[in-house]
């Protein structure tokens, strides 16, 4: 049977090593399949020497367009041996939530679900305590309740939980797994799980204050700014590629609790950036960075 042709928006993503004519190139493969570019981002690390390329394309009325596996072969034979190429759908895509007890940044992700404003659709959300159930219920999405301890208080053992955990997102099949104030840390092998596909809210600006408690480090220290930072999640804690960060002004009179409050409203927002980023296909990973086309 043969693959079906572009009959939508597509988006293609192209990152190589860097080479005289790559845009020509790309977009004479496009042109030649009648192929729209409805917009485009280019970015050259001068210092690595990588390109990165991302383009939005409709087909022209009448076009006889090609499958999406049939583009990316024709791109990836017109660029560098090393070059990766892919041609997606922009569509909603599904994700699962993760949570703990705290509703701020789950109750953004859901709000901005429920009214269409999320380029995603949250297919379930799992957490190890049934605190949030009652907020993830009025939305109408399954909830998944898997407890860290057993029946009498005891903590599992964390291959334990964690196989229990993996169970409940996979029956979702999401493209996405959000940490959204998920306080609990995963293991090297949970995480290579789902390879990439793992965002995390860390309360800070990371590279500081990593780790647990870090109002309090902040505190400590006296900063004058508070942050949060969105990062893809990697084996080592807090330490993956960031995506997206911001920041709010405090001072001396702020106790750690104070600064827990304030921050709150710029975890939400970070994270809901870089879950809209992800799903939009906006991210590159780059080593230990990123390169995001806003």
């Amino acid at each position: 049977m043969a693959a079906a042709a572009l009959t939508a928006r597509e988006i293609v993503l192209v990152d190589c090593p860097d080479d005289v004519g790559l845009i020509h190139r790309i977009t004479g493969v496009l042109g030649g399949h009648r192929l729209n570019i409805e917009c485009n981002h280019e970015f050259v690390d001068t210092a690595a020497r990588h390109f990165f390329f991302r383009a939005e394309v409709t087909p022209a009325a009448g076009a006889d367009t090609p499958s999406a596996a049939r583009l990316r072969d024709d791109l990836a034979g017109m660029l560098p041996a090393a070059a990766r190429v892919r041609v997606t759908r922009a569509e909603r895509r599904p994700i699962v939530v993760c949570a703990t007890r705290e509703p701020h940044c789950l109750g953004e992700l859901l709000l901005l679900d429920a009214v269409g404003d999320l380029p995603g659709r949250i297919v379930a959300v799992v957490s190890n305590h049934d605190t949030l159930r009652g907020l993830v219920e009025r939305f109408g999405l399954p909830f998944h309740h898997v407890p860290h301890r057993d029946g009498a208080g005891h903590d599992l053992a964390r291959a334990d939980h964690e196989a229990l955990l993996a169970a409940a997102i996979d029956r979702h099949a999401p493209e996405y797994v959000v940490l959204a104030r998920y306080m609990r840390v995963l293991s090297e092998a949970f995480v290579a799980r789902y390879p990439d596909r793992i965002v995390n809210i860390h309360h800070s600006f990371l590279p500081a204050f990593a780790g647990a408690s870090p109002y309090r480090q902040a505190h400590d220290r006296g900063v004058k700014v508070i942050g949060a930072t969105a990062h893809v999640v990697t084996a080592t804690l807090d330490d993956g590629p960031i995506i997206a960060q911001d920041v709010i002004h405090v001072d001396h009179a702020f106790t750690p609790e104070r600064m827990a409050q304030a921050g709150r409203d710029v975890e939400k927002l970070v994270l809901a950036k870089a879950v809209r980023l992800l799903l939009e296909e906006r991210v590159f990973l780059h080593g230990r960075r990123t390169v995001v086309f806003e």
